[in-house]
Parts: C-alpha cells; sequence; structure tokens
C-alpha cells in the first residue's frame, strides 16, 4: 500500500482505525510478554494510539515509529507532552520524557535503530497491511529485532470477501506462514468483537474475531 493513502487518511481525518481507549487485551495479556521492566517497547505505525501511555505508565520506555507528521504531533498535542525535536538525514525525532515517537517509514528503520528493544507491541500494523506487504513486514520485523524479543500481536479476522480492507482480515494461518520461520508463536486468546462494532455491521461482515499472540524473536 502506498504510504500516501495513509498520508491522505490522516490528512482527511478518516482515522476510525484510532481507539480512544486502552486496548483492554494489552492490559490482559502483557504481563504474558514477560517483558524486561524498564525497557525499551517498540510500537510499529504507532499513530497516535494512548496505548502507549499506558505502557509508559507500566514503567516501560517507549519508541514508536509512524509515517504521519499528523498523527506524531497530534499525540503529543492531545496528551499536553511537551517534547523536544530532532532531525537525521532519515527521520524526525520528538521525545518526552521517556517517550520518543520517530516520523518516517516503518521499513527504513534498520537493526541498529532497535537495538535496544526489549518487547514489541503491535495491535494495528499487520492488519493494516495489504497482503503482499504482510510478508514484507514479517521479514523486516524479523531483521530489526535482537534474538528472544516477545511481540504482542493483535489481529482481526474476518470473511474477506465481505469486506474490503484496511483493517485486513490475518487468519491464525497465515499468522503461522507469516512468523514460523523466525519466531516462535503462542496463541493467547480472542473474541468475536461485532457486536461492539456498528461500523462494520454497517459494513456487512457477519464475524469480527479479535486474536492475540505471543511472539518470540528465535
Amino acid at each position: 500500500m502506498d504510504p500516501s493513502f495513509w498520508l491522505a487518511r490522516w490528512q482527511a481525518n478518516e482515522i476510525g482505525f484510532h481507539q480512544a481507549d486502552i486496548n483492554p487485551h494489552l492490559q490482559t495479556y502483557w504481563p504474558a510478554l514477560q517483558a524486561t521492566p524498564g525497557g525499551c517497547v517498540f510500537v510499529p505505525l504507532c499513530g497516535k494510539s494512548r496505548d502507549m501511555l499506558w505502557l509508559a505508565s507500566q514503567g516501560h520506555r517507549l519508541l514508536g515509529v509512524e509515517l504521519s507528521p499528523i498523527a506524531v504531533a497530534a499525540f503529543f498535542e492531545e496528551n499536553n507532552l511537551a517534547f523536544t525535536a530532532q532531525a537525521d538525514t532519515r527521520f524526525m525525532r520528538r521525545q518526552s520524557g521517556e517517550i520518543t515517537l520517530v516520523e518516517g517509514d516503518f521499513f527504513d528503520l534498520t537493526h541498529l535503530d532497535l537495538a535496544d528493544i526489549t518487547a514489541v507491541y503491535d495491535r494495528a500494523s499487520l492488519i493494516a497491511l495489504p497482503p503482499p506487504m504482510r510478508k514484507r513486514y514479517a521479514e523486516h520485523m524479523a531483521e530489526l529485532l535482537p534474538p528472544a524479543t516477545p511481540v504482542l500481536l493483535v489481529t482481526l479476522d474476518y470473511p474477506p470477501q465481505e469486506m474490503d480492507g484496511p483493517p485486513f482480515a490475518v487468519s491464525a494461518a497465515e499468522v503461522e506462514s507469516l512468523f514460523t520461520p523466525t519466531f516462535h508463536i503462542e496463541a493467547l486468546g480472542g473474541q468475536d468483537i461485532l457486536a461492539e462494532n456498528p461500523r462494520f455491521q454497517a459494513r456487512g461482515l457477519s464475524r469480527l474475531q479479535e486474536q492475540v499472540y505471543r511472539l518470540v524473536r528465535r
């Protein structure tokens, strides 16, 4: 998917994918990761997610990457966070306390950028990408992460013929196919959340399964 698609969505404020509340799966399943206390958590395609505030409240440092400058600016503004900004040849970095957001393309990151990462939280990254990009995403994530790094992955699954993404349907079988070569995979739980999401009912979905996985880089 061309980056201009997401830049246009933020420009037009078409951000139905943004959750105003802390994701309940994050709060329920984060302890299962056994993330290093005080370590640095990587949040790819982070938008302006308030989940980062929750992770920071648990004593973690945060590194998020986001393509849209509108989303990055909104995160700090809406949460009343003063920040410092520093540009290099690839990214603009904004930092407030233990939270750093990198404005730029996830695929431009290198393993050196994530050298001190101790855990990953992906609620809205994999499901934001069309099928051809998901394989590239999984391979690049494996290249970025140090061995033994745990990942909390949240996906959505629904009959793909009933709706065009994003968010895209990602089945359990696809998670296995994408990540088994380089990650250990454990399904932690899931539930049908269609009744709680009338906008997806309106789009014609008959089922909307949210699934949570623990991945660990081999």
